[in-house]
This record gives structure tokens, sequence and C-alpha cells, in this order.
């Protein structure tokens, strides 16, 4: 397992979703949210960014030996949850992977892969998730040199702000098809991913 803490950014409030909570909605009876958790957790330690309990995401993660970091601020966007769960990581995390939690398809080993790529020796700042092709996308690990950025965030614009900054310093992971670019944020989206099951 990586020493490299993983974010799991879990906060934030379906607004796509028509009211309804895709982060607790079951896929093979368990909760999405639950499922990436539990793939998260098998590749490093894990952070998982929440809305303050008391909340129905809390109970999908328990008993993951996940350190649970509430997020009162939410409300602002992702980059309130990123700010949070930086903060909390251990001084010694040498990098961070930030992974979102409606990724229905990455798995443990896509973690890994990722994870195995990261060489801080070099002047390589990012690692990050992309198609067969080469499109990049998540999970995207961050070295320790630019927590600062991402502490400095605001809004829900992601890191993608950070990342762009230094895209000359990354490196690209190809995973399997589009397990590193697929998420479920809108009904449509979950009904055309369903459909391909």
């Amino acid at each position: 397992m990586s020493t490299i803490p993983i974010i799991l950014l879990a906060a934030g409030a379906s607004s796509r979703m028509g009211g309804a909570d895709k982060l607790m909605r079951p896929i093979d009876g368990e909760p999405l949210l639950r499922r990436t958790a539990r793939r998260a957790r098998g590749a490093g330690p894990l952070y998982v960014a929440l809305p303050p309990a008391p909340h129905p995401r809390h109970d999908a993660v328990a008993g993951l030996d996940a350190h649970i970091v509430p997020v009162p601020d939410a409300a602002e966007g992702m980059n309130a949850s990123l700010r949070r769960a930086v903060s909390a990581l251990p001084p010694s995390a040498p990098a961070v992977m930030i992974l979102l939690a409606d990724l229905p398809d990455i798995t443990k080993n896509d973690l890994k892969n990722v994870l195995q790529a990261v060489d801080l020796k070099t002047d390589t700042l990012i690692w990050r998730g992309a198609t067969e092709a080469g499109k990049p996308g998540h999970p995207v690990i961050f070295a320790r040199e630019l927590f600062p950025d991402l502490l400095a965030l605001t809004g829900d614009a992601g890191a993608q702000s950070v990342a762009r900054l230094h895209a000359a310093r990354t490196v690209c992971v190809p995973l399997p098809g589009t397990n590193a670019r697929r998420d479920l944020d809108t009904e449509k989206d979950w009904s055309d991913w369903l459909a391909r099951q």
C-alpha cells in the first residue's frame, strides 16, 4: 500500500441530480460512495471529505478505516473540500491523490497504477490518470510542493487551474477504457452507464 494519502471528495450536494444523492445510489447493493471509498482504501491511507454529521454519507463509509474530514462550508464548492482535506494531511505526506467519488469504473488497480508512476526524484509535479488515448482525467496526484496552491483555491472549479499551470510537469498514466473520465453527475449519466453494464 502506498504512503501517499488519497483524498476522496464527497461533500458536494449532487446538485445536477434533481434532488437525488448520486453518491448514495446503490451499485451491486452498496452506495456508490462506499464502493469508491473501499477501492481507494485498498490503495493508500484514505481521507474522505464529507458534509458535517449527521448525514447518510457518514454511514456509507462507516467501518472503512478512513479519516473523515467534515466540510461545513461545502456549499462554496469543491475547493472548500480540497482545502479542508489537504489541511488534514500529515506533515510527512510527500504528495496527495485527489479522487472524485462519482467515478464508477475506476478500480483499485487503476489507483495503484497511478500511484506507482510517482517519482519524486524527477521534476514532475503532477501524475494523473488518463484514457487509453491519453486524454487527462482522474485521479490526480499533486506533489507536496503544490500543497500551498491547493490550499489557496476557492470556488467550485477543483484543482484544474493548478493542473493547467503545471501541464509541462505532468505525467499522464493511461488507464483502461474511459475509467479515468466517466463520472455519474446526472440522471442521464446514470442511465447511460447502467445500460452498458
